[in-house]
């Protein structure tokens, strides 16, 4: 058996869990959402939101929150696509759109305000 170095450690880090909920925190950190707006896109409570930046909560793969953070984490990387900088990224999010009737920081705070707003990064990243 090859041995590549890989400890039970690293093992643990690149589990489904860890490496999206380490994904999420970027994301947060990127677009500049605070830990009590973070909780609220994944509809958890901000104790929640504060271990899950700390390190110590990481994302179930059968959860709400999951699926909620799988959305942000594609939201940034259409986003980041489109616009290309964190500056500009964290501009779009905080101001009116007219296509989304409301600003993206506001609408991604509720389950059909994210879908919309991926929805509409998806669709303008696919334009030619």
């Amino acid at each position: 058996m090859l041995d590549i170095g890989i400890t039970p450690a690293d093992e643990a880090e690149t589990e489904p869990s860890a490496v999206l909920s380490k994904a999420l925190v970027r994301t947060a950190e990127q677009l500049g959402l605070s830990q009590a707006r973070l909780a609220k896109v994944l509809g958890v409570s901000t104790a929640t939101a504060s271990r899950l930046v700390a390190g110590r909560y990481r994302l179930q793969r059968e959860s709400k929150e999951w699926d909620f953070a799988v959305l942000l984490v594609r939201l940034f990387r259409s986003l980041d696509s489109i616009v290309g900088t964190q500056e500009a990224a964290r501009t779009w999010l905080n101001n009116e759109n007219l296509a989304l009737s409301g600003m993206p920081i506001e609408l991604i705070q509720h389950t059909e305000g994210l879908v919309r707003v991926v929805q509409y990064l998806d669709a303008s990243r696919a334009r030619v």
